[in-house]
């Protein structure tokens, strides 16, 4: 037995401005496929109090539980990749801009034994002078207990790593939620004619500080984050969630693994072995699998908001089968809603108009948790 999406229950409209510059800028850190920060601000305020627990378990650059922390609510998030941790924590109650200028002060920077050999393939990215940099900030990392400071000069410059303009620490590249390989690196360097010049990584690493920073910064006398999988949460304890914020990933749409490369070669990390669903019983089996676990955190009365967007040019309507993975689980399907707008998205990077081709619009299955 399906639960039917009624025509009734959709809800079409602009719900939230898609303007870039219309969110704190404490969240403007570069991840692929994430949704803008109006999106989980629209249910944070209709839906919670202040004192609340607001959860993502896909929180990917920490969009959900940033925002609930702005907002006063006590942020929860979980991801199978360690990457979202770094992201996240770092910018909750993050360090005095004096603390970070600081510690940048103290790092040695040009350690002798970081000297990069001189075939290091990663001077396709990088000045040598400049990797020189990156490989001292990675030996100034490894085996400390990171401190705040550490940790939010850690998480810009993992951000800062590879980008399209002189922002960032590499040459001209891809924007910086999608890392290219080392051999397509050297084709967009022969194409466009360039060679990496030297960057001063502290320089840079203060001016983002500073840009992340200008606008407050979000605080929380309490949160939780995880790194494993969205259906097995332990940690959580049943009944207190009052309401959940999350975009799980899209099929077979983003290869997130691939597009984080240089992020964990940064990190030093072993990419995360993400499961990619090929077939739509398998996205629909891992999605019930998920809302279990949500039913169970999350108290009687509380909501879970659960963004789909599109796929195959629309041709698949996924909140169809989010509902069909939520057949006989304790929820109530309140409405659909479909935000539609003209809005700037990466695709635009080869060609690809809005409302045409990708994902176009946000699509959000809102449940509500019951007895």
């Amino acid at each position: 037995m399906k639960l039917e999406i009624s025509a009734d229950k959709y809800i079409t409209g602009e719900f939230w401005t898609a303007g870039q510059r219309q969110a704190a800028r404490i969240h403007e850190v570069s991840y692929r496929a994430c949704f803008k920060p109006q999106l989980p601000r629209y249910f944070i305020e209709r839906l919670t109090k202040a004192g609340d627990i607001v959860y993502d378990p896909f929180m990917g650059r920490g969009t959900t539980p940033i925002e609930a922390a702005i907002m006063k609510r006590i942020p929860y998030g979980n991801d199978v990749s360690p990457l979202s941790r770094v992201f996240t924590e770092s910018r909750i109650n993050p360090p005095d801009l004096t603390f970070i200028i600081d510690r940048l002060d103290e790092i040695n920077w040009w350690r002798p034994e970081c000297t990069p050999d001189i075939n290091d393939e990663m001077t396709v990215f990088y000045h040598p002078n400049t990797l020189h940099q990156i490989h001292s900030l990675q030996a100034h990392f490894e085996g400390r207990s990171l401190d705040k400071s550490d940790a939010w000069i850690r998480m810009v410059a993992t951000n800062r790593l590879s980008g399209h303009s002189p922002g960032f620490f590499s040459v001209r590249t891809m924007p910086p939620n999608q890392a290219v390989s080392i051999d397509r690196q050297k084709i967009i360097n022969e194409r466009n004619n360039q060679i990496p010049e030297e960057k001063n990584l502290a320089e840079l690493i203060l001016r983002k500080t500073k840009s992340l920073l200008s606008q407050g910064v979000p605080t929380a006398k309490e949160q939780l984050f995880l790194t494993g999988l969205s259906e097995h949460t332990p940690e959580i304890d049943d009944g207190t969630v009052s309401l959940t914020v999350t975009s799980p990933p899209f099929l077979d749409v983003v290869d997130y693994e691939k597009d984080n490369w240089l992020r964990h070669w940064f990190l030093k990390i072993e990419s995360p072995k993400l499961t990619i669903h090929k077939t739509v019983q398998d996205w629909c089996d891992f999605t019930r699998r998920t809302l279990k676990e949500l039913c169970r955190i999350t108290k009687s009365g509380g909501h879970i908001a659960y963004e789909v967007g599109e796929v195959r040019n629309g041709k698949l309507l996924l909140e169809q089968v989010v509902a069909e993975a939520a057949c006989g689980l304790p929820v109530r399907l309140v409405n659909v809603y479909v935000n539609k707008q003209d809005f700037t998205k990466t695709a635009n990077c080869w060609g690809v108009n809005n409302n045409r081709q990708g994902t176009n619009t946000n699509r959000i299955l809102l449940f509500q948790v019951v007895d």
